[in-house]
């Protein structure tokens, strides 16, 4: 069995996502102790528990300690297999996150999951993050993924609803060469008068002329907006809160992305280490502005599977494998 301190590195929830996700693919055995150690409240949250349960479901995994507090988990993969599946987080814990553990997984068998949670959380990707920059890096080089935003939900209520579905896929190396040169800004409220998503979005264009604008807007069990823009394989993103004017919002969202625009690399900090399990698997070779906390961390998780990245420069940091 392989053992991992949970406080490793960066010493978050990744540690957890990517350690599951590989002792699937790998059908190692795993011990994580001393999980999220460092953090306010330790142990496994709700959507760390998500994310477990949602990697289990690939490969018929044998848990203990997959409960919110906990600090320490042992999973026990079965072989992979083709599964469909609904979970709830419970909370409005990321659905992206959750997403980021079973979507490697997943590729390798194929299968459905539908996930209730949040959709826009703070310290995480928004959905459409994932469906306008991860995803379109990932169908670019082989992978037969489809995902349905059903429901938008927002911290604390909750109440989003996305349904992904994935064909078995080989990847090809990874080459951000091929990626399409796509770009646009999403801005989406709920339970909010009509005008904050269209304010968001206008603050947003300003300073992304002729990129093309869709608005959302939708109904829930709670209220929240987002602004997500992206060019390419670079994104940036933005949630309104209590007291943040809508323009406010767009801006951010706009010079998150034209800050990733004008630094080196061909993806922006966040999507560098998102895109690491797969490049571990697929081979290949892309650049970034630098080598992020996360991005160290997965490294070190991914050599202590034997799947190793080689890293080297600064601005740009080069990833190869």
């Amino acid at each position: 069995m392989l053992e991992i301190d949970g406080s490793m590195g960066e010493g978050g929830g990744q540690v957890v996502r990517t350690a599951v996700a590989l002792a699937a693919l790998t059908g190692t055995p795993l011990r994580l102790t001393h999980i999220r150690a460092g953090r306010p409240k330790p142990g496994l949250a709700a959507q760390h528990c998500t994310a477990v349960r949602a990697v289990a479901l690939t490969c018929g995994a044998e848990m203990q300690g997959c409960s919110i507090g906990s600090t320490e988990l042992t999973f026990f993969p079965g072989e992979l297999r083709c599964a469909r599946g609904e979970i709830a987080i419970g909370t409005a814990g990321s659905i992206p996150l959750v997403l980021q553990a079973w979507l490697p997984v997943a590729l390798a068998t194929g299968g459905a999951i539908t996930l209730s949670g949040g959709t826009e959380v703070q310290k995480s990707p928004t959905i459409d993050y994932c469906a306008e920059v991860l995803l379109p890096v990932l169908q670019a080089h082989g992978a037969r993924v489809r995902m349905e935003i059903l429901n938008r939900g927002y911290f604390p209520r909750g109440g989003g609803r996305v349904r992904v579905s994935v064909e078995p896929s080989t990847l090809r190396p990874l080459d951000l060469t091929v990626v399409p040169p796509r770009r646009g800004i999403i801005s989406c409220s709920q339970g909010l008068p009509e005008h904050v998503a269209e304010r968001q979005a206008e603050a947003a264009a300003a300073l992304l002329p002729d990129y093309p604008v869709e608005i959302v807007r939708t109904g829930g069990p709670g209220t929240g907006t987002s602004v997500t823009t992206w060019c390419g394989s670079k994104g940036g993103v933005a949630l309104g809160r209590r007291g943040l004017p809508a323009e406010k919002v767009g801006r951010v969202a706009a010079w998150e992305l034209l800050a990733a625009i004008e630094t080196p690399g061909q993806v922006d900090v966040h999507m560098a280490d998102q895109l690491l399990i797969y490049l571990a698997r697929a081979g290949g070779r892309y650049t970034a502005p630098a080598l992020s906390s996360h991005a160290a961390t997965a490294c070190a998780l991914l050599a202590r599977f034997g799947r190793e990245v080689t890293v080297s420069g600064t601005s740009p940091a080069v990833f190869s494998a």
